[in-house]
């Protein structure tokens, strides 16, 4: 006979024991700190009836060794600090996770199969240029990162995880801008968190993949605090990073030669904080402010990239708070695409849709379950290989459960919102805790940073992208080298037509670069290229664009095929000898 599932509250949460699913049997107990002490005759009356004498045994173990954490929720500056003992609230009842009506357009989730090494948690998880994830374990100090390598045959599902170099000691960072250059390597600044102290620090650091090694970048002149500030790659490649705590606010653009970092300062209309930047086909950037609001709008900037500057460009549809979600780019909708501002504001819940051919803003839906406003105060979002837009929302800041939406855009312009399956610990997880990332292979790994136990999960998306989104390969040599550099290669769509995954101030997910991977013909095997030197990192670049790219001298020989990989969607294959 089948048995019901409890969630208790996570910092008690049962953990699964050898294996045995915490969705398929006795591991959860009615969330009370009571239980505990009051023995295991009280858990039994708790738990379901044609529970088995070893379920018992299982639940008395780990309720020993249930211990409380500490929880960093984002804040503002100046701001007190959250309690760090009391959970986030739960809205309505603890259930099982989600699972969509079978013939919506909901797609798949699948857990990462290799056990977890993360000794706190998962955060800011990055698409390097060599197919490989990075991702922080968040409060080590020094920090660590650990890689996630796909299998032999491009499957992250079974994939190995390894340690990567710690980062420089004394910089321990928790919310913080990320962006992978157009060279190939990792760029960090600033953090709501250093070494779990909430100091909003204008520390930073380079991570070189090939070296495997991290070096300290200073931060801009005169900014102390950086912060859980937001970030982008202009399409000349040059990377642009807010200053999270300033009125009227900055931002800096970095000129990086080897390790030396320059920065020149300038000024934006609204202070930065709590808001994300969104690339526009034209090479400008949109970013909705968090502070410049009225009863029912938030005010919206262009920054003109060319001339370096902002400017006020209107009023979105509703008020979308003073905190907020991801501001993901679609191709969807109107010519031109579309952006979906995620909104963090409980009433009226509206999730506001712009039209970038436009250049105006239209009420799009409310997601709700169980009678029940989902928003997004802080929360991640990804554009899917087929132009929807997968979203994580909670009902209010800092509360549980998290489920899961697809957004998806007529060429009108009008947004429907479909909910969609959850990962197995959404049920615990607010929406601040996760992040969601688009890999190669089209599936969008999210992860639930704060929540015991860790999940790391992939979700298959059941649509195709639009065959005109496709990257093309021009022109790249029919014998390659193993072990060879620079390798060049051009082609168009390289730098897709959003940016993948999307979170805003706290995290950023970008994949619109150029990944080169190599499948043998004989055998299957996978093995990507290490792509670096970027021509562009515009969306919707037209014309011909071009990449080297590296081969590790562990590739197979023989006749191959390859293909090249913009925010999951791959081009059609190339056929290539590898010698």
């Amino acid at each position: 006979m089948a048995t019901q599932s409890y969630f208790a509250p996570r910092r008690w949460r049962l953990q699964p024991w050898y294996g045995v699913s915490t969705h398929e049997s006795l591991v959860y107990i009615i969330p009370s700190i009571l239980l505990l002490l009051e023995g295991i005759m009280k858990i039994t009356s708790c738990l379901t009836a044609g529970v088995s004498t070893l379920a018992l045994a299982v639940a008395a173990s780990v309720v020993g060794n249930a211990s409380a954490r500490e929880i960093y929720y984002p804040t503002k500056p100046g701001a007190a600090r959250i309690d760090p003992n009391t959970p986030p609230k739960h809205i309505g009842p603890y259930e099982p996770p989600y699972r969509a009506p079978g013939r919506t357009t909901s797609g798949t989730w699948t857990d990462v199969s290799t056990a977890l090494p993360f000794i706190n948690g998962p955060w800011g998880p990055m698409q390097l240029t060599d197919g490989t994830v990075i991702i922080e374990d968040y409060c080590t100090s020094p920090t660590q990162w650990y890689k996630l390598t796909p299998n032999g045959k491009g499957n992250y599902t079974h994939g190995t995880w390894s340690k990567i170099a710690a980062m420089p000691g004394g910089y321990a960072p928790l919310f913080f801008a990320q962006q992978v250059l157009p060279d190939g390597r990792v760029i960090i600044n600033g953090g709501e968190y250093n070494d779990c102290s909430a100091d909003w620090t204008n520390k930073g650091a380079l991570y070189d993949p090939v070296a495997n090694s991290w070096t300290s970048v200073s931060p801009p002149s005169g900014w102390s605090t950086i912060g859980d500030a937001q970030s982008i790659i202009l399409p000349n490649g040059t990377y642009m990073l807010a200053n999270c705590c300033d009125t009227p606010g900055h931002q800096a653009v970095a000129s990086i030669s080897g390790t030396t970092v320059t920065w020149t300062i300038q000024n934006s209309y609204d202070s930065n904080g709590e808001q994300g930047y969104t690339p526009l086909p034209d090479g400008n950037v949109l970013m909705v402010d968090a502070k410049n609001v009225g009863a029912d709008y938030n005010d919206y900037e262009i920054y003109d990239t060319k001339a370096g500057t902002w400017s006020l460009a209107g009023k979105t549809a509703d008020s979308m708070g003073s905190e907020f979600g991801a501001a993901p780019l679609t191709p969807e909708g109107p010519a031109g695409g579309s952006i979906i501002e995620f909104t963090g504001n409980n009433s009226p819940g509206v999730n506001d849709v712009y039209s970038v051919a436009k250049g105006k803003w239209r009420s799009g839906p409310v997601m709700t379950y169980q009678n029940t406003t989902y928003i997004c105060d802080d929360g991640p979002a990804a554009t899917l290989p087929d132009g929807n837009i997968l979203v994580q929302a909670s009902p209010g800041p800092f509360t549980t459960p998290s489920h899961f939406w697809e957004f998806k855009i007529s060429a009108k312009g009008t947004a429907t919102a479909t909910q969609v399956n959850d990962p197995n610990e959404a049920g615990v997880t607010s929406s601040w805790e996760g992040n969601l990332l688009v890999l190669p292979t089209g599936q969008v790994l999210w992860d639930n940073s704060q929540v015991t136990p860790n999940e790391i999960a992939l979700y298959k998306p059941k649509g195709s992208p639009n065959s005109a989104w496709l990257p093309v390969v021009a022109n790249v040599a029919s014998t390659l080298k193993v072990g060879s550099t620079g390798n060049t290669i051009s082609g168009t769509n390289f730098n897709g037509f959003d940016l993948g995954g999307a979170y805003g101030d706290d995290a950023q997910a970008a994949t619109n670069f150029p990944l080169v991977r190599i499948i043998n013909n004989g055998t299957g095997d996978v093995c990507f290229a290490r792509s670096h030197d970027f021509s562009t990192m515009g969306v919707w670049t037209t014309g011909t664009t071009n990449a080297e790219f590296d081969i590790p001298g562990s590739c197979e020989t023989g006749a191959s095929t390859l293909q090249v990989i913009v925010n999951g969607i791959a081009s059609a294959g190339v056929s290539v000898t590898l010698k």
